[in-house]
Formats: C-alpha cells, structure tokens, sequence
C-alpha cells in the first residue's frame, strides 16, 4: 500500500508539470486576417486615357522630339509643318522603312506618312469639324482615316487599337480633348510611286 502511496504522490506532483509542458505545446492561435486593401480610386476617363496614351505609344510619333525628348510645348501635335519631306528616304539593301529624327515621318513601300495632330485645335486637330468621338471610334476600329476615308498608313498600329473595348477608346478621345491645341496643319501622305492611280 505504501507503493501506492507513494506514486500517487509522484504522480500528483508530475501532473502540474504534465499541464504546464502540454499548454506549451498547444499551436498558436492563427493570426487575424490582414484587412483587405483599401481599392483603388476610380479613374475618370481622362485619366484613364492618359495612361492608355502613355502605355500606347502614342507619343513616340505624334509628340515632335528633340534630342529625342518630347517638346513638351507641340506635344501630340504631329509631323510639324515647318519640317518638309516630300521624298522618301533611299534606303537600300534589306532596309525598307525610314523615319526622320522626330520619329514624326515614316517613309517605305507605302510612300511617306505624317504623324497627325492628335491635338483639341479646331482647325488642325481633333476638334476640326471633320472629327468627332464617333469618328476617332471608327478610325481605330476600321483603321479608315476619319473612320470612313483612306487607309490609315503605317506605322500607325491601328489594328492593335481595334479591340479595345469602346470604354477605353472614350477615354483616350477625352484624354486628347483635354490637352492643350496646338495649332500644326500636318501634310497629308504621298503614296508610293507605285500606290498612285
């Protein structure tokens, strides 16, 4: 009976112990949930449009450049009107395309193209009377220059426009009406010998 005694007794003493290494072991209660992330702020259409621009490459023709940095002052106003090309570049070899240093005329086998004054001005612009929202909407999505007339020419990568949905077309076209007109009539393409009828 006194070994009975005595490991109840060295039991009862272990048992606190037992207890106190068990609630060690026990795992850690999972950490609370970060909050979600607060979303982003809606972006107007301007905005919106402005990176659409932005990421489209809009700029590396239709903005003038020098040193080939944006002057900021004709940005997306085109080819500029002082500049005169009327000859394509002679290029020879497996070379087929040229551009001037402005990135703002492009000459190959479909003659030579001008970048165009993407601007609000009323008279050289978007906001002359021959375009509108609806225009713009169908030049991208035809690649018809003012959505029904000639071919838009290369480089202008309209076919890479068509798709977008007519949301983000809104927003570059309000994007456009938002900067500041620069008034620059910009010439209108010369076909390749060949291409005229």
């Amino acid at each position: 009976m006194r070994f009975f005694h005595r490991r109840v007794a060295v039991l009862s003493a272990c048992l606190p112990i037992a207890v106190a290494i068990s609630a060690c072991n026990q795992p850690q209660p999972a950490p609370a949930a970060a909050p979600a992330p607060a979303a982003a702020p809606a972006q107007s259409p301007v905005e919106r449009g402005a990176v659409l621009v932005q990421v489209g490459g809009c700029h590396d023709c239709h903005s003038p450049k020098d040193k080939g940095q944006i002057i900021k002052a004709t940005m997306l106003s085109g080819h500029p009107s002082s500049l005169k090309i009327t000859a394509p570049n002679k290029v020879s070899g497996p070379w087929v395309i040229a551009t001037n240093d402005m990135l703002t005329t492009w000459s190959g086998p479909w003659g030579i193209s001008y970048a165009a004054n993407i601007t609000p001005d009323p008279e050289t612009g978007l906001k002359s009377s021959a375009w509108s929202e609806d225009a713009f909407l169908k030049a991208m999505k035809t690649g018809k220059h003012i959505g029904t007339g000639r071919d838009i020419l290369l480089p202008m990568p309209w076919f890479m426009y068509k798709d977008l949905a007519d949301e983000d077309l809104k927003a570059i076209w309000a994007y456009l009406m938002s900067i500041p007109p620069v008034k620059n009539e910009v010439p209108d393409p010369i076909p390749a010998p060949a291409a005229k009828k």
